[in-house]
């Protein structure tokens, strides 16, 4: 396994929609992508991220909810505090909390956001349908708190499982492939987990999205390597999943050149809503690469 994942990640996994982590490492000032995992069960997926080794990792998730949200409905604003209390809620509570929320605002105003979507072009962390991101959050960030991982930004009083330097073994990093997607595509679609919507147009939207990723043609400026059995799946794979997980593999590296500690996420983020890496990356800055010795 290598010292960077990106992980592509499903709240109610399955064996038609896992959970699928890309792994793979800087080589000779590239991001080599080695392969997939893939995870049909939560408990499973999190008793891997329990597991040995050091790495960075881009998760596709957010990792925290709007103030004005939390404000609103008097949930503690400390952001540990704040995620449990929404852990120990249901998904049905969850969806009628945020449900009535919405109904008392405006048209075009219903949805509270974070600082980071405006940049990132993300859905709200707290929509529950058509992407369910808050039920994505309400499975996968627990499951990064318990297994001792730290989150950038978020939980500096609790780094576990430390290196001699006193630094966390483990780090986590809100990633969003589709940003670095936009960066080539525009607005043209890639993906689709409807079979009658998996069409020609979108495998040839993921060819060239793969080859501008090859190129380093995305706001991170990083080139994907990979082989060529890996290259055809990802093109094949009509869920998007597969390329989704590299995605957030080359952001877990634009993350981990930035480093310690905020690993390019802006000092000054809102540290209840968390921010997504890359996100307004021409006023964050990370150090040119040095080639693999």
């Amino acid at each position: 396994m290598g010292d960077l994942i990106g992980c592509d990640f499903s709240s109610s996994p399955s064996a038609r929609k896992p959970i699928v982590v890309a792994y793979g490492a800087m080589a000779a000032g590239r991001v080599r992508l080695d392969g997939f995992e893939r995870f049909h069960r939560l408990e499973d997926f999190g008793g891997w991220l329990s597991g040995g080794g050091d790495w960075v990792g881009g998760f596709d998730f957010p990792f925290g909810l709007a103030r004005e949200l939390v404000l609103h409905l008097g949930w503690p604003v400390a952001w540990e505090a704040c995620v449990r209390h929404f852990a120990s809620l249901s998904r049905a509570e969850i969806r009628d909390l945020f449900a009535g929320f919405c109904s008392a605002r405006p048209a075009g105003r219903k949805f509270a956001h974070r600082a980071t979507d405006r940049p990132a072009g993300s859905s709200p962390s707290m929509k529950w349908v058509n992407p369910p991101v808050a039920f994505m959050m309400h499975a996968g960030v627990p499951l990064l708190i318990d297994a001792g991982v730290h989150l950038a930004g978020l939980r500096p009083e609790a780094l576990a499982e430390q290196n001699p330097q006193g630094r966390a073994r483990r780090v986590a990093v809100e990633a969003y492939p589709g940003m670095l997607a936009r960066d080539v595509l525009g607005h043209r679609s890639y993906k689709s987990d409807d079979k009658a919507k998996q069409t020609a147009q979108r495998r040839s939207a993921r060819a060239a999205l793969l080859q501008a990723l090859e190129a380093g043609a995305t706001r991170v400026g990083l080139r994907l390597q990979t082989g060529a059995d890996l290259r055809e799946s990802m093109v094949t794979d009509a869920s998007g999943d597969t390329l989704d997980a590299a995605i957030c593999l080359l952001q877990a590296a634009w993350a981990s050149r930035a480093g310690w500690p905020w690993f390019g996420l802006p000092p000054d983020l809102d540290p209840l809503e968390g921010w997504i890496v890359g996100a307004g990356a021409e006023a964050v800055v990370a150090p040119p690469l040095r080639p693999a010795q």
